[in-house]
Formats: C-alpha cells, sequence, structure tokens
C-alpha cells in the first residue's frame, strides 16, 4: 500500500502502480484544491486531445489531466473513480443518465465563462423538453393535464422589455403597454365597435357606400379611446392584485409586476390614470351611459371578478358579464347619436319600441361565449389553478365544467335568429351562421363527452377562438338594408316615401 501522492506531482502511468485507495485520496485532495482555487479549466473537447495536458490559472497550481482510455472498465469496477475524475457518473439506465444529466445542470458553476453558462443553460433545456417530449410519448396527450402553457400577452411584452437596459425608454414603454394585456384588450374594443356599426340607422341618415351610422367621427374616437383605457385598467388593476397567483402560472409567471420590472406605484398610477382619463372620455365624448357602464366593467373585473377567483368558481359569471358590457356600451353609443328624447339611460338601453333589444342581444353573445373559451382553456391548467388556489370548475366540479361549455353553446343558434327578428341583420344571417354554430356545438358535446380528454379540450378551445370574429364578419356583412342602399347608391333609385314617413311618424 503506497502512501498518498500529491496530486501536483502525478504523472502519466503512475495509476497502473498505486491502489485504488490512495489513488482516490489524492484524487479527492486535488478536487478540494481545484474548488477552492479561482483556475479556470479549458473546454472539455480541449481536454480530451491532450493527454497529459496541464490545466493553469491565474495561480501557479496545476492539476494533472489523465487521458480517459488509459484505465480499464474492470479496474474501476468498485468504485467511481474514473466518471469522478472526468466530472461525469456511470449510470446504468438512460433515465439514470438523464436525471444526472439533470442534477449536473442545475448545479452552479461560478468558475465559468459566460458563454460556458449560456451554453450548459441551452443543453439543460434541450435535455428538458426531451424528457419531456418522451413523457408526453408515453402518455396520451389528451388525457394529461397540460403543466404549462404558452405566456400571454402581457408576459411577452414584459419579456420583450427585460431584454432592453433598465433605463432605456422602450422597456419602460414595454412594461407599461403590458399592464394592459393588449389581446385581452383590442378583443374588448372590437366587441364594443361591431354593435356600435351594426346599430340601425334610416337610409337617408347613413353613407350609401357602406351604411354605417351617422356618428361623427369624433364620437367613435372618444369611443374607442375610454373604452381601450377603461379596459387597460381593468388589467392593470387585476395584475396589482394577483402578482403572487401569476407567479404560479406559467401562462403568468413572467408579467412585469412578477419580474418587478415595473414599481407598485408605477402599476397604481397608471391603472388610476386610465381609469379616470378613459372615463371622461366617455362621458364628454360619448354619453354619461357609456361612461357609466365602462366605470362599471372596471369595478365588476377589478373589485369582484378578481376576488371572486379565490372564493368561488361563481366568479366565471362574473366575468362573462364584464365581457357583456362592451357591445352594450357600442350600441349605447350610436344609440346616444340617434336619440329623439332625453337620451338617458332608459331610452338607450330599454327603448319602449324594442330598438334597444340588438344591444342586448350583442351582450348575450359575448357573456355565452365566455364559457365554450374558457372553459377548455382552464381544464388544459387545471392542476396549475389548483395550485395557485384559485377556484375553477375545471377542478373542482369537471363534469359540471363540461356542461357548462355545451349549455351556453346551445344558445348561439337563437341569439342570431334573434337578430334577425329584432332587424339587426337580414335572415339570411340565420343560415350563414348556422354552420359555424353547429361546428361549435359539435365540438362542445365531445368534450361534454369526454370531459376534456382525448384532445376535445384543445378542439373546443379553438373552435371558440374561430366562432366569435366568424360571426360578428359574417353580421357586419349582412346588416340590415346594407346592401339594398348600396344598390340604391349604384342604380341611382330614389329612398322610398314610406321609409320617410316611418321616420318623420318616429320624430313626431
Amino acid at each position: 500500500m503506497r502512501p498518498p501522492i500529491s496530486p501536483l506531482r502525478l504523472q502519466r502511468g503512475i495509476f497502473e502502480n498505486v491502489c485504488w485507495q490512495c489513488t482516490e485520496r489524492a484524487l479527492l485532495q486535488a478536487e478540494r484544491r481545484t474548488a477552492a482555487s479561482s483556475a479556470r479549466f479549458f473546454s472539455k473537447s480541449t481536454l480530451s486531445r491532450t493527454s497529459a495536458a496541464t490545466t493553469r490559472s491565474n495561480s501557479t497550481a496545476a492539476v494533472a489531466v489523465l487521458p480517459r482510455h488509459r484505465f480499464k472498465t474492470s479496474y474501476f469496477v468498485s468504485n467511481n473513480l474514473l466518471a469522478r475524475f472526468n466530472g461525469t457518473q456511470v449510470t446504468s439506465s438512460p433515465a439514470e443518465a438523464a436525471a444526472t444529466a439533470t442534477t449536473a445542470s442545475d448545479t452552479p458553476a461560478p468558475d465559468l465563462l459566460p458563454h460556458r453558462r449560456r451554453q450548459a443553460a441551452r443543453r439543460q433545456a434541450e435535455a428538458e423538453a426531451a424528457v419531456a417530449h418522451n413523457g408526453a410519448s408515453q402518455t396520451p396527450e389528451s388525457d394529461a393535464p397540460t403543466s404549462t402553457m404558452a405566456p400571454d400577452a402581457s408576459s411577452l411584452l414584459a419579456a420583450a422589455a427585460a431584454r432592453h437596459p433598465a433605463d432605456s425608454l422602450r422597456r419602460k414603454f414595454s412594461s407599461i403597454l403590458s399592464l394592459s394585456k393588449p389581446r385581452l384588450t383590442v378583443l374588448v374594443v372590437l366587441s364594443a365597435m361591431v354593435p356600435y356599426a351594426l346599430y340601425p340607422v334610416p337610409a337617408f341618415l347613413s353613407s350609401a357606400a357602406t351604411a354605417a351610422p351617422s356618428l361623427s367621427p369624433l364620437t367613435l374616437l372618444f369611443l374607442t379611446t375610454g373604452t381601450t383605457l377603461c379596459s387597460a385598467a381593468a388589467n392593470a388593476l387585476n395584475m396589482l392584485y394577483e402578482p403572487d397567483t401569476d407567479a404560479k402560472m406559467s401562462r403568468t409567471r413572467t408579467r412585469p409586476l412578477v419580474r418587478r420590472l415595473l414599481t407598485t406605484r408605477a402599476a397604481v398610477f397608471f391603472a388610476i390614470g386610465c381609469a379616470v382619463v378613459g372615463t371622461v372620455a366617455l362621458y364628454w365624448g360619448v354619453n354619461p351611459t357609456v361612461a357609466f357602464l365602462g366605470a362599471s366593467n372596471i369595478v365588476l373585473y377589478a373589485g369582484m371578478y378578481t376576488p371572486l377567483k379565490r372564493i368561488s368558481a361563481i366568479n366565471t359569471w362574473v366575468g362573462a358579464i364584464v365581457g357583456g358590457i362592451p357591445p352594450l356600451m357600442g350600441w349605447a353609443a350610436a344609440a346616444g347619436e340617434s336619440a329623439t328624447a332625453d337620451g338617458t339611460w332608459r331610452e338607450l338601453l330599454f327603448a319602449s319600441d324594442g330598438s334597444s333589444l340588438g344591444g342586448w342581444l350583442f351582450a348575450a353573445i359575448l357573456f355565452a361565449w365566455q364559457f365554450p373559451h374558457f372553459m377548455p382553456l382552464s381544464w388544459g391548467i387545471r392542476e396549475e389553478y389548483k395550485a395557485a388556489g384559485l377556484k375553477m370548475l375545471a377542478w373542482t366540479n369537471p363534469a359540471r365544467n363540461s356542461r357548462v361549455a355545451l349549455r351556453y353553446s346551445l344558445v348561439f343558434v337563437p341569439l342570431c335568429l334573434g337578430l334577425c327578428a329584432a332587424g339587426v341583420t337580414e335572415w339570411s344571417f340565420a343560415v350563414t351562421s348556422a354552420p359555424v354554430n353547429f361546428w361549435l356545438v359539435n365540438e362542445a358535446v365531445k368534450f361534454w363527452r369526454h370531459e376534456g380528454h382525448k384532445g376535445s379540450a384543445k378542439k373546443l378551445f379553438w373552435a371558440s377562438v374561430w366562432h366569435l370574429p366568424v360571426i360578428m364578419v359574417l353580421a357586419l356583412a349582412q346588416k340590415k338594408g346594407m346592401w339594398s342602399r348600396v344598390w340604391r347608391s349604384v342604380a341611382g333609385e330614389p329612398i322610398e316615401e314610406e321609409e320617410l314617413e316611418e321616420f318623420f311618424d318616429e320624430e313626431e
């Protein structure tokens, strides 16, 4: 039994005459000295090319590197000397190898150069993706809950802002913009603009080319601006209320307040400023009824829907009410410009002649759409909702979750018929909207039958994504009397006297 040998004197071939205990002790001493020093090693490829190369650092310490081919497998059967010396670990199965690679990549390496750390992070991400892919291939995709989802628009903007310098204007602007949840805000504005454009107006008060309501462009500008700011304020208050919850979910964990790209004070000022300016713009530029609806939406979304998510699954219905208010805002804006009486909220929202029925039908469409859209979406990330403590039917009552999605999918057929009967669209809209409505119902039936499994949740979600814009476009293309007025403009036919008499009778 030879005494321990100093690692600084190790030469090539000396291990052939040294017992494994002494060799292991010597190598352990070498590892301790290497960890304590500030030496930086060359890459693994360089070490493999030099069979006896010595890695030098800023200090005078040096450790001999032995070639892998100098040792035989039988010599190391009783110990892990070779694995420890080369920085790896011998494993007996691919699963152990993957686990070892993940553990090794998680170990911090402060002595590595920055580009080496980036390479290690990239290799770790590739290994995790490979493990996730192998696990998904063994478990049916539709039967396993989705543990992660693609980040939302706010998270993507926040991630883009984080790549810029901390004091740059672009970073600050992107971080503030991400507070508004841009995609959701755009949907809210569009849901207000479609009823605005579909409000029925007498022929001689409409543009012959487009048959759009005879509202001034300034009113349209104030409606768009006010609705955008009110939506941004509600979304910013929502993020202010639940940063801890956002940090627990893959879809929202990179939002600006979670990553501390903005201070809480800045977010509060942004939310209050948007709420005040948006409400004033709607009050002064549109009418008080629309301003009241915009302010009510902020209160419902930030003050009721957001806290209820931790208390009861009824929060989904409250959120659906929030989604149904913007169509009423657009309808009330158009009705305010065409009002013949005092223009109060009773005339704009509850007219005795039934002219306000179209606005309520559009509100019902947006209310019902929330359920076949959100129920399959929440089912895919139900485990994240559960871990975050948010009460959603997707995990509290999966059977009811699928029943609710099916129930509200069935109401689109009568709602589309109601738009035709109310004189908002032509009767052809009932025919052209039937295929897309039946498509949504068919996917909802599958979702209810399989309770989200076998890919039914994903199919229903994408059906809902396409359903709403198709319905809106079809309604715009088949507005009541639009094509007849276009034909009159092209053919030069005058407006019928019956329409004029009917209009003046209403005025009287």
